[in-house]
């Protein structure tokens, strides 16, 4: 027998940027969840993301997570105290958290707003000079694309 009191529902929305927006609304409807997960990243969406931010330092995240999905299911997350947990901050995480903590002011919800930082390796991207692509043997780039200037 499952004890109600030491278990957790997770909800899982999204698999990837793109994906189905129909989980999320339905998820928060009929799930009674603790946690509902949102993962955007993957190596195609790292590109798009780095294009974006490259030309507008503001961008570099998934801007529909805030402006559609978020806009959508926060009242009703915010009643069930639904915790929301998502990389969908990308290349830009702190942009997108402040997009969002606007957005909770905008709704009126009183809702704490947390981002995680850290994994930007910019900064030591002369460290990986001497890797090579492990089947041609091409130098690493020295402006890849998720390093794009900001």
């Amino acid at each position: 027998m499952v004890d109600a009191k030491k278990s957790i529902r997770i909800g899982g929305a999204s698999g990837f940027w793109g994906d189905s927006a129909i989980a999320a609304p339905q998820l928060v409807k009929g799930g009674r969840l603790d946690y509902l997960v949102f993962d955007y990243l993957a190596e195609i969406t790292m590109s798009i993301l780095a294009r974006a931010r490259a030309k507008d330092e503001r961008l570099g995240y998934a801007e529909d997570f805030v402006h559609g999905t978020l806009r959508t299911i926060f009242p009703d997350c915010a009643a069930q105290g639904i915790k929301i947990i998502s990389n969908a901050g990308g290349l830009n995480p702190l942009a997108c958290g402040a997009a969002i903590e606007k957005l909770v002011a905008e709704l009126g919800l009183s809702l704490t707003v947390a981002v995680v930082t850290g994994d930007d390796l910019t900064p030591q991207a002369e460290r990986f000079s001497a890797v090579t692509e492990m089947f041609s043997g091409a130098p690493f780039p020295k402006t890849p694309l998720s390093n794009a200037p900001r």
